[in-house]
Order: C-alpha cells, then structure tokens, then sequence
C-alpha cells in the first residue's frame, strides 16, 4: 500500500501518526481513503466541490503531481504520497 506523509499540522487529525498506509490506484483514490479514514483531514484537503484545497500542495516519490497527471497519477505498493499545506507569512 502506498504511505502518506502527514505534516504536523494534520497529526491531530491522524492521532498523531506521521505516515499512514492508504489503499488506492491514484494519488486522488488515496487521499479520499485518508480522509475516510480521518475525517478531520477532509476540510483540510478539498473543497467544497471536492477538489484539492489550492494551497495543499502534494507530492509522489518527490514529484510534484501537478506535473504529472495530478490526482489521477498512478500509485503503487512502496510509493509515498506527501502532503505539504502551503505556508503564507513572513516578514515584511
């Protein structure tokens, strides 16, 4: 089963785990599976629409879906998916 990388910030959703194994073909398949099974990660991660959250960023095996096929890219057993939320602020 592929692994997700859970940030800080979402542990407390996750009881605190920082990689959890999730079944699913794609990286789509996998995070909706993640909130199934976390539900508190849901809001954190779509929208209301469903869509991934435009500050979630998410990575497999160090490659930004984004410039593959998105969350229809392909997964497999051994792969990790990586869940990087956005960080805005800083010093003006």
């Amino acid at each position: 089963m592929p692994k997700v990388k859970i940030p800080p910030v979402l542990r407390a959703q996750t009881g605190g785990e920082s990689v959890v194994t999730v079944e699913g073909g794609d990286v789509g398949t996998v995070l909706r599976g993640l909130a199934d099974a976390h539900p508190g990660v849901s809001g954190q991660l779509f929208d209301d629409s469903g869509e991934l959250n435009r500050y979630v960023n998410v990575y497999l095996n160090d490659e930004d879906v984004r410039l593959l096929d998105g969350l229809g890219t392909a997964v497999t057993d051994g792969d990790t998916v990586v869940i990087l939320p956005a960080m805005a602020g800083g010093r003006l």
